[in-house]
């Protein structure tokens, strides 16, 4: 078998094709014998041993990094609005319908909002005009004249004269005006008049009075003496002397009002109650100043107001509400209480 064995191993070495064998022994023998021809030789073993760790060497050596991405085009990530493709993002219509109304309702409710604001704002009203400066800001010049003119008069009467018309003016007088007569069986009737310019005409009626005097006034003679109406003295109407009307003396008509300065002293107020707010001033938290012109009379009550510096939101009412109520120590003349004009600043605050 060893012979046998021999001779084949020679013939395939040689490139031959041995003989089959019978025994299986050595079949199997022979199989091994031609699986280790095919077995490359030393050298080529060798080579493949070196070109493999050569390769290895390079691939440790080489850093290892992920491959680098592919650039992609900025319209491929970013599509157009109304394209629709393989490498663009889907864009549905009804979506973008959708979008664009809910925009447009937000849009349309936040202009009428704004018109609504507009609409509905309450409207402040500002008044342009000349403050009479207070007697407090600067010494006032001595005034370059008196007034001429005037009367007054009363029964001395706690209430203050009422309202009403003066008598006819005539050179002289028999019977001083009274709204309230103590003789009604006089021995000689005579017609009430006042020392004055019979041309001079005043408006009449049968209800006799001081213009000058609130409207709201029961019937009254007022606080004066002498006869006639009002707080002066001397048969005439008003808080002056003499037989006339006003605040001045000797008959005839003057007085009128002063101002401050010029020997006329300012007037002080005494009660003085705060302002009421108007709800819509309140809910607003609204807060300034509304300036009032005003006569503070010679029984330091005030007349004739009215608004020189609107404020608005019903705060100008509030306030000539509250000034008729105030009263004030009388600016005085010549010792005299008289009639002064005057500006009047309220202010409302929130505490």
């Amino acid at each position: 078998m060893i012979d046998q064995l021999d001779d084949s191993i020679s013939a395939l070495l040689a490139g031959q094709k041995p003989h089959s064998p019978q025994n299986t022994q050595l079949r199997g023998l022979m199989q091994v014998v031609n699986d280790l021809r095919c077995t490359p030789n030393h050298e080529f073993r060798a080579r493949l041993r070196a070109e493999l760790l050569r390769g290895s060497d390079v691939t440790s050596q080489s850093p290892k990094s992920a491959m680098p991405r592919p650039s992609s085009d900025r319209a491929t990530i970013i599509p157009p609005l109304f394209s629709i493709g393989p490498s663009n993002l889907p864009i549905r219509g009804s979506h973008l319908a959708l979008s664009f109304a809910l925009h447009a309702v937000v849009l349309a409710l936040v202009g009428a909002s704004g018109w609504w604001m507009v609409e509905h704002r309450t409207a402040v009203r500002t008044q342009v005009t000349e403050l009479i400066p207070s007697s407090e800001d600067y010494i006032l010049p001595v005034a370059p004249g008196a007034i001429h003119g005037g009367g007054g008069g009363g029964d001395q009467d706690k209430l203050p004269a009422s309202h009403g018309t003066a008598p006819r003016f005539a050179n002289e007088q028999l019977t001083p005006p009274a709204v309230i007569v103590r003789n009604e069986a006089p021995k000689l009737p005579a017609e009430p008049t006042l020392i004055g310019p019979p041309d001079l005409v005043l408006p009449q009626s049968d209800k006799y009075g001081d213009p000058m005097a609130n409207i709201l006034n029961p019937p009254s003679n007022g606080t004066g003496s002498g006869g006639g109406i009002g707080s002066g003295h001397g048969g005439g109407i008003g808080a002056g002397e003499g037989p006339g009307i006003g605040e001045g003396r000797g008959g005839g008509v003057g007085g009128g009002v002063y101002h401050v300065g010029g020997g006329v002293s300012a007037p002080r107020p005494i009660y003085d109650p705060d302002p009421e707010y108007s709800d819509e001033a309140r809910k607003a938290k609204y807060q300034g100043s509304v300036v009032l012109v005003a006569v503070i009379g010679p029984d330091g009550r005030p007349r004739d107001l009215r608004v020189m510096r609107s404020l608005g939101m019903g705060l100008d009412q509030k306030a000539l509400d509250a000034v008729w109520k105030w009263r004030f120590t009388p600016a005085m003349k010549d010792n005299r209480p008289v009639s002064v004009q005057v500006s009047i600043e309220v202010v409302f605050h929130l505490y």
